[in-house]
């Protein structure tokens, strides 16, 4: 129940800046199978001017590690509060992340972008590894990664 919670409270401070009603949105990751070990990865919304607005979930439950992400931890300054409750475990190679929340109508169409660094151990980092804009038109569209991911997609 307390990640329920978390990613309310998360997604609820997204929702208040607009007002707007709220729609769940599932956003589901699959890693390319790279080899190495899980691999941590930050999911975040920055504004239309690149301004870091919250993170919606965090893979990887190892603090110190969080670090690794650059992007993530340069918008948030780091602020482990933020993501209580919003960790899971990493992600395996090969393997893929599914996670629905609500988000605010607002964020749609509006030129926020959803952001996914992510990092491995012992393998190089991707800061920005996905950057899709939050389009209704966007969603249920495939968007592929740098490195480490082989897809993103976002469907309400």
């Amino acid at each position: 129940m307390k990640p329920l919670l978390a990613a309310l409270a998360v997604t609820t401070a997204l929702t208040l800046p607009g007002l707007a009603m709220a729609r769940p949105v599932t956003l589901t990751t699959t890693l390319n199978d790279y080899g190495g070990n899980g691999a941590y990865l930050a999911l975040y919304v920055t504004d239309a001017a690149g301004a870091y607005k919250g993170t919606l979930w965090m893979a990887g439950d190892k603090s110190k590690y969080y670090g690794n992400l650059g992007d993530w931890t340069r918008g948030s300054g780091g602020n482990l509060n933020e993501i209580n409750g919003i960790t899971g475990a990493s992600v395996g190679a090969g393997r893929s992340l599914k996670v629905t929340l609500d988000l605010a109508d607002a964020l749609f169409d509006a030129g926020y972008k959803l952001h996914i660094d992510a990092a491995a151990e012992k393998m190089r980092d991707s800061p920005s590894e996905v950057i899709v804009p939050l389009t209704a038109a966007g969603a249920g569209k495939p968007v592929a990664g740098r490195r480490y991911i082989r897809s993103f997609t976002y469907g309400f």
